[in-house]
């Protein structure tokens, strides 16, 4: 491994710093030709890296990773397809190239070189000082050249991003000419691109799965994939007639083959039961001739999202479908992003549903946590991190939840555009006991179902807070909630078991609050705002002069006013009770912010590039 070839601190005084260099350098590259032929004829297993993306539209560049929680580091395997003098590959905030971490394969066209660098906010490339890529191997094959390296998830080096839970938006660059140093790279010439994964997958051992287990596929019929950017497919399936209730206990993605990098996610919607039938359709969800009741299928069997793997239910539950009050009618929905607006592709991708007769003890359920879907949330223009928080109060999962709990297991979470964070804290007592789900770097474009590292305990009288970062630095007027692309939503879709009644458990702020803050802006606000009962709460939130005055008692508005709790059953009729103007939950204790563990520091180490013998590189 790279990290035992560090050059140890020499006191011998008739050995100059050159010289010591010097002969680093020659063990390294003398290592790593050894290391680049060792590995020529032997692909690695793929059960070595069991997940998998390709980073670039057309699959030139596949990257391949596993995740060692002992070791607290990830392997990377990068398949390069058509190298031509190197590329850039790593990570940032939001997939910017500035500030971002990076691992860099660049050539002069003779000599081959493999280096940890970091861009700065202007996009100027530097070598880093600590060398936390640690190249592993390189292996040129029939299909490509291999790069195999580690990385660890903490550094403790400011120049380096933090691998953590959830999104990490993956950024490569390749260089299409020679470059006679890093320094000489320019980042904005470069033909480059984004990808988001999720890179640490939980360690979940797979359960067993029943012998009585079968299996259905909901795929799109072979559809020509439109040469726009973004399509959203909707195709409707339905289940045999006199279907009888089965659990699905597994789902996983079918890609056609030679579309890998044009799929970027799927969701498979049962309708709703108290429709007898639905229309057949097969076209861009978008569409005018989509038939309206199509919006009547919203419930959730099965997302999958590039990168995710099969998704396993616990194996004391299921997910039912099918039987008595379920409907027969399925919507699958497929984005499709085409940048290089290919034309002519044809498709038939979908979701593979694993199902069993023999049913599980539990049916697993799903529960909306978060905001209502209201405008009287919403979020000032000009923001670049304001925070909305929705509350499942202890009252309501008091009178909602079976004494023995409920054990959540995976959780999707949902914003619209603006979004950048989103967490779901589980509070008990006024203190808060554990994160359900957190997504730091959490992207709009990336929502998948993420299977939990450890399932999550919920007893009567526990809170659920959930809350979202919101963006909107970009926007000239408030971004109130709502169900548009443009309104706002802060959701965490939770599955758990055993299933209860409990579908919804969100909140709001009270509205007779939020009139007292359109009329105190109006007392020091030059230009009347209309406040007369026509005018809708989207339009009094449009007409507010957003000074600082303004902003900051919403947000503190937000932060003591009474919520409206909505805590609803399946059929959208609140539980008995009084839910308006409930006081905001109290929280005494919270948790502490996770410090990242570093590893042990290694010995004085060059801030030097490693040597490769690649050959000769040369244009296609």
């Amino acid at each position: 491994r790279m990290q035992n070839s560090r050059s140890k601190p020499c006191s011998c005084p008739s050995l100059k710093l050159r010289e010591v260099a010097s002969m680093y350098f020659t063990m390294v590259a003398a290592f790593l030709v050894i290391l680049v032929v060792a590995l020529q004829g032997s692909a690695p297993r793929e059960s070595d890296f069991p997940y998998k993306v390709p980073l670039d539209p057309q699959g030139l560049l596949e990257l391949s990773w596993n995740v060692s929680y002992p070791e607290q580091a990830v392997h990377f395997q990068l398949l390069i397809r058509e190298l031509q003098f190197g590329l850039l590959f790593g990570m940032s905030d939001r997939g910017e190239f500035e500030n971002a971490d990076l691992a860099v394969l660049w050539s002069d066209g003779h000599n081959s070189y493999f280096g940890d660098a970091w861009s700065d906010a202007e996009g100027q490339l530097h070598m880093d000082s600590q060398q936390d890529y640690q190249l592993l191997g390189a292996r040129r094959a029939p299909e490509g050249l291999y790069l195999l390296f580690r990385r660890a998830f903490s550094t403790c080096d400011p120049k380096d991003y933090l691998i953590e839970d959830g999104t990490v938006h993956l950024i490569y660059g390749i260089l299409e000419k020679p470059v006679h140093s890093l320094q000489a790279i320019n980042i904005s010439a470069l033909h480059g691109g984004l990808q988001r994964v999720q890179l640490l997958k939980p360690n979940i051992s797979i359960p067993e799965l029943p012998s009585d287990m079968k299996t259905m596929e909901i795929t799109a019929p072979d559809v020509v994939i439109p040469s726009q950017e973004t399509t959203y497919w909707c195709y409707m399936a339905e289940l045999p007639a006199g279907f009888p209730k089965h659990h699905i206990i597994m789902y996983e993605p079918v890609v056609t083959a030679g579309n890998e990098a044009l799929v970027h996610h799927m969701e498979v919607f049962q309708c709703a039961a108290e429709f007898d039938s639905f229309p057949h359709y097969n076209g861009p969800c978008d569409s005018k001739m989509k038939p309206e009741r199509l919006n009547y299928c919203r419930h959730v069997l099965a997302a999958w999202a590039m990168g995710a793997q099969a998704f396993y239910y616990p194996e004391e539950a299921g997910l039912a479908f099918g039987g008595p009050g379920s409907s027969r009618y399925l919507r699958l929905e497929i984005h499709y992003h085409n940048p290089l607006v290919f034309k002519g592709r044809r498709d038939s991708s979908g979701i593979r549903l694993y199902y069993t007769a023999t049913l599980r003890p539990y049916d697993a359920g799903i529960m909306e946590l978060g905001l209502v879907y209201t405008p009287v949330m919403a979020v000032p223009p000009g923001e670049d991190n304001f925070t909305l928080t929705g509350y499942c109060t202890d009252k309501c999962t008091q009178l909602a939840l079976p004494a023995a709990g409920i054990r959540i297991f995976a959780s999707q979470l949902h914003t619209h555009l603006a979004g950048r964070k989103v967490v779901t804290v589980l509070s008990r007592d006024g203190r808060e006991r554990q994160v359900v789900n957190a997504d730091g770097h959490y992207s709009p474009h990336f929502q998948e179902i993420r299977m939990l590292k450890e399932v999550v305990a919920v007893f009567p009288g526990d809170e659920l807070i959930t809350t979202c970062t919101y963006n909107t630095e970009d926007r000239s007027r408030a971004t109130v909630g709502g169900f548009g692309i443009l309104e706002e939503m802060c959701v965490n879709y939770v599955h758990y078991y055993p299933q209860t009644q409990l579908e919804l458990c969100k909140s709001a702020v009270d509205p007779g609050y939020l009139h007292r803050y359109f009329n105190l802006v109006n007392r020091f606000n030059d230009e009347e705002i209309c406040m007369c009962p026509q005018v809708s709460v989207p339009q009094q939130f449009y007409s507010i002069p957003w000074n600082t005055f303004n902003r900051d008692v919403l947000k503190s508005l937000y932060g003591f006013a009474p919520i409206s709790v909505h805590c609803n059953k399946s059929s959208a009729v609140r539980f008995q009770g009084e839910w308006e103007k409930q006081p905001l939950p109290s929280i005494t204790q919270r948790l502490p912010e996770p410090v990242p563990r570093c590893p042990p520091a290694p010995g004085p180490q060059p801030a030097a590039p490693v040597p490769l013998n690649l050959g000769r590189l040369r244009r296609d």
